[in-house]
Parts: C-alpha cells; sequence; structure tokens
C-alpha cells in the first residue's frame, strides 16, 4: 500500500500500553476493556493493548480486548526476541483484526549501552524479529527504537530489511520527545527519498512530549507522507507524555485547508473517552489543556465575550458539540426521577448498565439532599467516583471523624477488604492523618504518600470536594481520586482508590525497555 495514494490517517490509540507507563497509571482487566470499548465506538482504527509479556496481567488484557473488540485492529507490542513475539501472537489469537507490533533500539546510544550490541547484530535481530512476527500475523508493524537519532543510513537500511521481512508498517519514534517539527517531518521525507521499498508499507509516527511538540511532529510527519499516528487519550504517556489523540484528531478536522487528510474518529466521543481515562488513571486533566480542558471553551475576557454573543465563531475554531459536550437540557433536583436521571446520563456521555445506574441514582439522590444546587459536574463527579471502577478489592463503607481545636484527631473507619467488614479506630494530626492512618491499620502497607490535592467540583460552600491521592511504593506509584461534598469522605474515597489500583500494581512486573 502506497502513503502517497491515499489521504487518509490512520489513528492508532497507545493509551492502554504506551499510557499505562506513565508513573502512577494503572489500570485493571475491566477498566481497560471498558476504554477498548470506547475507543472502538469513537472509530480508532487500530487500539494497542498492551504489553503481552510483561506480566500475567497484560498477557489477560491484551486477549480479553481482542476477543471483544470486532471492528479495531488489535495490536500486542514485542520486543525483537522470539518469546515476546510469540507471546504476543498468543494473547491476539481471538482477534478478528491483529497486529504484533515489534521494536528494537537503532541509536548509536541505545545500541551501545542500552542494547550493548553492534549495529550488524541489531540489523540481523530486525531481519528475524520481523520474519518471525510474519509467520505468525498477517499484519506487522516495525519501530526502531530512538529512531529520531538513529543514523539515516543505518534507520534507512533497517526499514528496507524490516519491509523485505514482511513489515507493513514502519513506525519512527521520538522516543526521547527531541525532534522539533521540521526535522521530524524532513526525517519522514528522506525515508521515502532513501528506501526503495517505502511504498510497500504505512509509514507512522510516534512522538513523545518532552518539548511539548508530540502533536506538531506527528502532523509535521504526514504532511511529509505518514498515514498513520500513534497517540493517547489525554496526551497520556510516560515522561511528558504522547501526542494527544483528542488534539491530533481535531487538528485534522478543524484545519482541512492545510491537512487535507481524513481520518475514521468520530470526534464526539472524545469527552467521553477523555473523563472515561482521566478516572480510570487518576489523571486529572489540566483545565488549560486543549481540547479537553475546563477552560478550552470557557470565556471571561470582556472583549471575548462580546465576541461569541455576537458570533461564537470570533473566539471558537470549533464547537463544543463537535467534541461530545452538550450545554445542558435537563436540570435535576432532589425530586427528579430515574428517567430524568438516566437521560441526564446518556446526555453527559455515560453509558452504564441498569446496576450502575441504580448504584449511581442512589449517590445522586444522597447528594441532592445535601446540595442545594446538582451541577452537570458533580454528576460525573460522582459517576466516576463510585460507578465507573469496578472490581475493588477495598470499598469504603462508613467514616465518623472527630476533630476542632480541643477534641482529639480521631477516625472511626468501617472498610470492606476482600469481602469481609472491618472496622478500627485511629487518631492521627489531623482528620485527614487520622483517616489515612485509619485505612493503613486495616489494610497494611508499605506506601509513602506524595500527593494530598482538594479542589472544588462547582461553587459554592456546598460544592463537593474532589481528593487526589498519590502513593508510592517500592518504587511504583499510584493516583487516586474521590469526591463527596464532605472534604474528608472524599480524602478517604481518593486514598482506598489509590490503594485499590496500589494493589493492581502490585501484581505487575514492568519489563526492560519497553519504551519504543
Amino acid at each position: 500500500m502506497s502513503t502517497h495514494s491515499t489521504d487518509h490517517v490512520l489513528i492508532f490509540d497507545t493509551t492502554l500500553r504506551d499510557g499505562e507507563q506513565s508513573p502512577g497509571a494503572s489500570m485493571n482487566l475491566d477498566e481497560k476493556r471498558r476504554i477498548a470499548e470506547v475507543l472502538e465506538q469513537m472509530g480508532v482504527d487500530i487500539i494497542e493493548a498492551g504489553f503481552p509479556i510483561a506480566s500475567n496481567g497484560d498477557f489477560e488484557a491484551v486477549h480479553e480486548i481482542a476477543k471483544v473488540v470486532r471492528d479495531s485492529t488489535v495490536c500486542g507490542l514485542a520486543r525483537a526476541g522470539r518469546k515476546d513475539i510469540d507471546r504476543a501472537a498468543e494473547a491476539l489469537r481471538p482477534a478478528r483484526r491483529k497486529r504484533i507490533h515489534t521494536f528494537i533500539s537503532t541509536s548509536p546510544l541505545h545500541m551501545r549501552f542500552k542494547l550493548q550490541m553492534e549495529p550488524e547484530d541489531v540489523h540481523q535481530a530486525v531481519i528475524e524479529s520481523v520474519a518471525h512476527a510474519r509467520n505468525l500475523c498477517d499484519d506487522v508493524e516495525w519501530s526502531p527504537e530512538d529512531g529520531t537519532r538513529t543514523e539515516h543510513d543505518f534507520l534507512c537500511r533497517c526499514v528496507e530489511s524490516a519491509i523485505k521481512a514482511g513489515a507493513t508498517t514502519i513506525n519512527i519514534p521520538d522516543t526521547v520527545g527531541y525532534a522539533i517539527p521540521a526535522e521530524y517531518g524532513a526525517l519522514i521525507a528522506m525515508l521515502f527519498e532513501r528506501v526503495p521499498n517505502i511504498d510497500r508499507a504505512v509509514v507512522s509516527t510516534h512522538c513523545h512530549n518532552d518539548l511539548g511538540l508530540a502533536v506538531a511532529n506527528s502532523l509535521a510527519g504526514v504532511a511529509k507522507g505518514a498515514r498513520q499516528i500513534e497517540c493517547a487519550v489525554n496526551g497520556l504517556g510516560e515522561r511528558a507524555g504522547n501526542a494527544a489523540l483528542e488534539e491530533v484528531v481535531m487538528a485534522l478536522k478543524t484545519r482541512q485547508d492545510l491537512l487535507p487528510y481524513s481520518c475514521r474518529v468520530n470526534s464526539e466521543y472524545i469527552v467521553k473517552v477523555s473523563r472515561l481515562v482521566s478516572t480510570v488513571t487518576g489523571f486529572v486533566v489540566q483545565n488549560n489543556k486543549a481540547i479537553v480542558g475546563a477552560n478550552a471553551f470557557a470565556h471571561e475576557s470582556g472583549i471575548h465575550q462580546d465576541g461569541m454573543l455576537k458570533h461564537a465563531g470570533t473566539y471558537e475554531i470549533m464547537t463544543p458539540e463537535s467534541i461530545g459536550l452538550v450545554k445542558s437540557k435537563l436540570v435535576l433536583g432532589k425530586h427528579s426521577g430515574r428517567h430524568a436521571f438516566r437521560e441526564k446520563l446518556r446526555e453527559l456521555g455515560f453509558d452504564l448498565g441498569d446496576n450502575a445506574i441504580e448504584d449511581a441514582f442512589r449517590r445522586f439522590k444522597d447528594l441532592a439532599d445535601r446540595k442545594k444546587e446538582i451541577f452537570d459536574d458533580d454528576i460525573t463527579a460522582l459517576v466516576d467516583d463510585e460507578v465507573v471502577r469496578t472490581n475493588d478489592r477495598v470499598r469504603l463503607v462508613n467514616l465518623q471523624v472527630v476533630c476542632g481545636t480541643r477534641a482529639k484527631q480521631t477516625a472511626d473507619l468501617e472498610l470492606e477488604v476482600d469481602g469481609v467488614v472491618r472496622t478500627t479506630t485511629a487518631t492521627g494530626d489531623g482528620p485527614v492523618d487520622a483517616t489515612f492512618n485509619a485505612i493503613k491499620a486495616l489494610c497494611p502497607h508499605s506506601a509513602t504518600l506524595l500527593l494530598y490535592q482538594v479542589s472544588a467540583v462547582t461553587e459554592g460552600t456546598d460544592a463537593q470536594a474532589e481528593v487526589t491521592v498519590r502513593l508510592e511504593e517500592s518504587g511504583k506509584t499510584v493516583n487516586g481520586r474521590g469526591a463527596d461534598t464532605d472534604t474528608l469522605v472524599a480524602s478517604a474515597r481518593a486514598y482506598v482508590n489509590a490503594l485499590n489500583k496500589l494493589l493492581v500494581k502490585r501484581d505487575k512486573k514492568a519489563p526492560a525497555a519497553l519504551t519504543a
């Protein structure tokens, strides 16, 4: 397939693989499956579901996603060794459309210090790994890790050999986020000029955001002939993250004058998948984040507000509706019924089963008894906090705290741990410390609290508090979030959520050299 013969750009999502490498990000099987289902619904072409040889958990996630995804291609990552590739093929066996993505480092720095291999040995490993993968799968992607810092002669040689060996996609990673757009675009153009069989493969971009240029570099690559962009929801990824899926898609849709390329993604799912990934990972989307940030469609300047009132196009280059952000048609209160609540959830982009809706409705009624006005953000917070999270081993049952200037700071806590209800009383230096000490007494662990952050979901003294907690244990970090009108309850929810993620993380063994 010649990349020059089409103006269609494939969207390759790596949220479940590269995104999960973000320090603090951890997803269980059910969460990964839920994200994969939404990615498929929105029209993502390829879903990189994980790194099967990394752990049994990763293998199971790729295998399960391979069973449930029907329209998108499911991809598994593998290093250049036969065991990695065999494990990926086994995990992908149920997939209707499958891809093995294999990689090896090619830059002088990586080959010398990381692989401790000579270039000739690396070149031979490229041929052998791609050929072996192609014997197991018709769709094979090959990546030269640290591609942007690889010598051009050696890069061209490896790319040509990978295609000869059977690679159908050639991905060029800017692994350390070092390139700038003109440089990255020139690299892609160079491959088209110098690799004689380049027309037999799709050329792909995979750009990291260390200099804030991941999306710009990806689009520069497309302008020079690349026809696949590797990206992640909310720009999730290790260090500064990957190219953000939502930014890539909306750039392609908004700037058709300079980027006359199509993609299959339905942008109206962007808000839905962004919220889901944020909830599952515990990574809060910054307010000024492009496309999906809370301020992306907010206008405070008087000049901007005046222009917006006269014509929205004066300061909005896209509509909120185009990314699935709709204006509220239903205002809910304490007297609202299940039908109205169900419609509100649908309006906000939540697709929940009957049991989950019932749980959400119960929490909504409790919230309505304590809060005068229920905003859309309130409903999003309570659904995110309780219903989206499933299969947790630890659950908050009840919390009573005594605090003040005279009383001793005491927390009476009731948790359900692996189906067994446990209770304890603990003291601390303040009510939050007492609450966290109580949790630690019921669920002993050695994790260190790295971050405790509180923000208001909406306005007013009765606003829900949203708390973020970050824990670190043995080099592994996790983020937890919780929301409630009671800040201490929200704090307990956040800590428990982080603890559940830590339990998932304990079962995962990080593989060596997993970047690409």
